[in-house]
């Protein structure tokens, strides 16, 4: 039988939009519209496998319902310009996938809608329609069901004959009835005033139609509905007739033209590969087709290695399928270079006297992608990678930090070179991915490592007419290979002490619970909302701060903003740190312990942040929260692997405000570095224009919030939230600042114009961060953009400092030979294990390299402390 599927075009990109954060391809064309368009249509043709289908769009603003009522819809907001721009590529994506799509003058989209799907009933077909708008409701009969999205695009609310019933009570073509009486304020259709939708259905149960219940007035009770309902007669009757969806459009599209045509995978390919779209692609039907417009290639596939199969230089793809890599699972190995492609499985590589030869032989260039993930998995079978001078990662990265996926297909995508496909199509999604046969997977790694191979050369041209290539070679690079040490080495831990801290915590909570349940009254769970609410806002009379649909918010800034109205609030914020600390960060530890090295092998994520931070995942070493005592002494599990070494801490003194100050050239700020003075008490004297004696702590305070809020984009509601003050108090201490350092606010001012004339900002070594929405015309996007201009340069800047200072600290170990170890990278601190004979040298080395990296006009300062635990190094 012949299944009709229609959507309303305009209303699914409208909900797309909104429900997607604005995302935007590397050309900064918008995209998320298109993207959550296109998920809902390739669920749609999945789910109903329709015969026939079309998209109907809104062809203009006004239609023939306008002669009728001048104001129809005239309340709604234009159409955002980040929406309207991408509705063309809406209609190309329909083009690509050859399905139709039409609209008509004077018409909606919802005319066209009703026509088609009374002519497919007609024809005896059954019809389904996807909208995000109530009115198309009407439509439904035993034929036809109307899909209503209800979160985002793909959650769907399914509507028949019988589920109208249930909901309304009333039957589909009641519904402009409905509308009649009660109006829609989203398309400005006035109703009757006072009646709402409870009102209009009791009515319509009794009366059945608006007609009915304008000739029965005299028999409905209550004297102020009659009057309204007789004020408003010609209104009740007009916004029926705006409802009405009109079923007989003369369409130039006839429904036997509309078929489902098979589309060409190769262009709905290149088209998702623009609009980066990665995630897409093994969603298209037939996606093995892709292999099919892949270019062709030749390799072997070989279980015994030679020495003229390791060439220099080579492609090196080591590929290991886990997000925690810290073991032995390698699924296979490819090396391509000028005279050869191949590849090895796991065995034959780590047996052969040849490959480990040639992979720790540091004079034998290699290219890789992520080269800290294979030099990791290669240790594990005793292998030292060495001699790697490009990743295609840590290039991509650099090149454009903002991009979605930095996968080698994604890279070799945007360099229009189509030589491999996706993990997904190969692999299979999440909990489906599993390892394919030999021959799918040696072709995949082969193409993997010649994709890798051949792009070397663009990526590198990129980098350098981005006059990044120097923060390639001299930082990056290097660095990727100290972050694979690191990783190998791990943080030993002391399960015990670890152990022990966890019991201390659980009697805190339960001197905490106990605690909370005197000041309560009453025993509940003190870890539902639901239950806390009423104990807090009605037993014990707190003012509601805020509600939700469940009840009483209990979150943290709720509770931070009643701390000092009851003595439990403390109480309870200190319980749910506390437990955080028990679930978190001590059973997640003790989980993540590995079992052969009783050691934590942390994950640094060197190309994910736009700032060009460090992250830590797997588990992150670097939020371990300190405030908190408790917090604080977590860090005493964490000790040397060597006996009688200690851990020793080297810590940037406010290097982002030392960055700020050396950016902005601002002589006020650089004079507190320069002589040596608490910046923060020196911001006091100059906001406040008092002495240095006569600095409060609260002026010291103040100052301090917003020293570091310039740092992070400073907003006036920010500090208010931050110093517990009205905004115009907070925005009158900013203008302030911004007037004892002038310096600071034309910095401000000439970055923000700087990022809207390139589209981007940089750091003082070339790192580059892109902001197409400096130019939005909606005030939040362009407002945070601004902002992100303004903190870029500084928070970019500080993290290649710590970065540059890895790889400063790194070379002076190895020159002088010692035997200390960088462990951990913490924001701007550093973390090594040294044994007791080198803890001078490492006191004075680590200091001075540090405090040397990077010449600023004031001077960095390194604060260094060394103990048994890393707790005590602090």
């Amino acid at each position: 039988m012949s299944k009709l599927v229609l959507i309303d075009g305009n209303s699914i990109a409208y909900r797309a939009f909104f429900a997607l954060p604005l995302l935007n391809n590397q050309k900064g064309v918008y995209t998320n519209a298109v993207y959550g368009f296109t998920t809902m249509l390739l669920k749609v043709l999945e789910e109903e496998d329709p015969s026939h289908i079309l998209v109907a769009f809104d062809a203009g603003k006004t239609t023939f319902r306008h002669e009728t009522f001048d104001e129809y819809k005239s309340g709604r907001q234009k159409t955002p310009s980040e929406l309207s721009e991408q509705l063309p590529l809406i209609r190309e994506t329909l083009d690509a996938f050859q399905i139709s799509h039409t609209e008509l003058a004077n018409y909606e989209a919802d005319d066209i809608i009703g026509t088609l799907s009374k002519q497919a009933e007609a024809e005896g077909w059954d019809v389904r329609v996807y909208t995000g708008d109530k009115d198309l409701l009407q439509l439904v009969s035993d034929k036809t069901t109307v899909a209503l999205t209800k979160k985002g695009v793909t959650n769907i609310e399914s509507y028949d004959v019988a589920a109208i019933d249930e909901k309304y009570g009333i039957k589909p073509a009641q519904i402009v009835d409905m509308k009649g009486l009660m109006g829609d304020s989203s398309d400005n259709i006035p109703g009757v005033p006072g009646i709402g939708e409870k009102t209009a259905l009791k009515l319509l149960k009794e009366y059945d139609s608006v007609e009915n219940v304008l000739d029965s007035i005299e028999h409905i009770s209550g004297k102020k509905m009659k009057e309204r309902l007789t004020e408003h007669k010609k209104q009740a009757l007009m916004s029926k007739e705006l409802a009405v969806i009109y079923r007989d459009v003369p369409l130039q599209v006839a429904i036997e033209e509309i078929k489902r045509r098979s589309y060409d995978t190769k262009q709905l390919s290149e088209l998702f590969k623009e609009l980066e779209f990665q995630s897409l692609l093994g969603s298209i039907d037939g996606a093995e087709n892709e292999k099919e417009s892949l270019e062709d290639i030749s390799f072997e596939a070989v279980d015994t290695l030679s020495e003229d199969m390791l060439k220099s230089p080579s492609a090196l793809m080591v590929e290991v399928p886990h997000e925690n890599y810290h073991h032995a699972d390698i699924w296979g190995i490819s090396v391509v270079h000028e005279d050869g492609r191949y590849y090895f499985p796991l065995e034959a590589a780590v047996k052969s006297d040849a490959f480990r030869k040639w992979a720790q032989d540091a004079s034998k260039e290699k290219y890789t992608f992520d080269t800290k993930r294979a030099m990791v998995a290669l240790g594990w079978h005793g292998i030292t990678l060495k001699g790697v001078t490009h990743d295609a990662l840590i290039a991509s990265y650099l090149i454009d930090p903002s991009v979605s996926s930095h996968s080698v297909t994604d890279i070799a995508s945007r360099q229009q070179k189509n030589i491999v496909h996706s993990d997904e199509a190969v692999y299979g999604k999440g909990a489906k991915q599993k390892k394919p046969e030999d021959p799918d997977l040696a072709e995949h790694l082969v193409r993997k490592g010649e994709a890798v191979f051949t792009l070397k050369p663009r990526l590198e041209e990129e980098l350098k007419n981005n006059e990044q290539f120097q923060l390639f070679t001299e930082l990056e690079m290097p660095l990727t290979l100290i972050l694979g040490e690191m990783e190998t080495t791990g943080v030993k831990v002391d399960k015990q002490q670890l152990e022990k801290i966890g019991t201390e915590l659980d009697e805190k909570l339960d001197q905490l619970q106990s605690d909370i349940y005197e000041l309560a009254g009453t025993e509940f769970n003190i870890n539902s909302p639901k239950q806390l609410g009423p104990i807090l806002f009605e037993k014990l009379d707190l003012p509601v701060i805020k509600k939700t649909k469940t009840g009483y918010s209990t979150s943290a800034d709720v509770l931070e903003k009643l701390e000092d109205k009851h003595d439990i609030i403390p109480k309870l914020l200190l319980y749910r740190q506390v437990s955080k600390l028990k679930s978190t960060y001590i059973e997640g530890l003790l989980k993540v312990i590995h079992p052969d090295t009783n050691k934590i092998h942390t994950m640094f994520n060197q190309a994910i942040t736009q700032t060009g931070r460090l992250s830590s995942t797997e588990p992150n070493l670097q939020n371990i929260p300190i405030r908190l005592e408790e917090g604080r002494r977590i860090r005493k599990a964490f000790i040397s692997a060597e006996p009688g070494w200690s851990i020793l801490a080297a810590d940037y003194s406010q290097i982002e405000l030392r960055v700020l100050a050396h950016i902005a050239k601002d002589e006020g700020l650089m004079e507190a570095f320069q002589k040596n003075m608490d910046v923060h008490t020196k911001t006091a004297m100059d906001v406040f224009h008092v002495d240095e004696d006569d600095v409060t702590s609260n002026m010291r305070r103040t100052a301090k919030a917003v020293n570091f809020g310039i740092v992070y984009g400073i907003s006036d509601y920010g500090l208010s939230q931050s110093l517990g003050i009205t905004r115009k108090e907070a925005q009158e201490f900013i203008d302030r600042y911004l007037a004892s350092y002038p310096n600071v606010k034309e910095y401000m001012d000439d970055i923000k114009e700087e990022a809207r004339e390139k589209g981007y900002v940089t750091t003082l070594l070339n790192r580059r961060r892109y902001l197409p929405e400096i130019t939005s015309k909606n005030f939040n996007r362009r407002s945070f953009a601004e902002r992100t201009a303004m903190n870029t340069p500084i928070q970019g800047t500080a993290a290649d400092i710590i970065k540059q200072a890895m790889v400063d600290v790194n070379e002076a170990l190895n020159n002088q030979n010692l035997h200390s170890r960088l462990l951990l990278q913490v924001h701007d601190e550093l973390i090594f294990e040294v044994p007791e004979e080198e803890i001078d040298t490492m006191k004075e080395l680590v200091s001075s390299v540090m405090e040397k990296t990077m010449q600023l006009d004031v001077p960095l300062e390194v604060e260094v402390s060394y103990g048994p635990t890393w707790y005590d190094a602090k």
